[in-house]
């Protein structure tokens, strides 16, 4: 993490590099903004097999990766939102998102969309606030 005009950039080797000219995370005083996280597998840098469900899955772990780089974790996101390429992906991706977020769940709001990066089937992104333990 490093300093830039009051905001620190977040990157984490855990979580797919930026396939573009953006960072994986923004932390500012006490929120995290991050940038919307497709189904890539890290280490390869392909979209994770096994359709919505399992792309969903890993989304929200790159999620929580971002989120714990910059002092913060799944149970302090105050809002995210979800891209669907297809909306009839709905209840799949929906019963994922309930595991990562089983009590007091953020609000969200979910777009379906034309097309994402790669060809992914989801894309999150998210603000959280900093873990008062953790954070600066």
């Amino acid at each position: 993490m490093y300093t830039t005009e009051g905001k620190k950039i977040v990157s984490t080797e855990k979580a797919p590099k930026a396939i573009g000219p953006y960072s994986q995370a923004i932390r500012t005083e006490n929120l995290v903004f991050t940038a919307g996280q497709i189904g890539l597998v890290p280490a390869t840098m392909e979209i994770v097999e096994g359709g919505i469900a399992a792309q969903t899955r890993q989304v929200l772990t790159n999620l929580k990766h971002v989120l714990e780089a910059a002092d913060s974790g799944l149970n302090f996101v105050v809002k995210t939102t979800v891209f669907l390429q297809n909306m009839e992906d709905f209840a799949a991706m929906n019963a994922v998102y309930a595991e990562f977020f089983p009590e007091n769940p953020p609000a969200r709001s979910t777009i379906a969309v034309a097309a994402l990066p790669k060809g992914a089937l989801v894309e999150i992104e998210c603000i959280a606030l900093l873990s008062p333990v953790l954070g600066d």
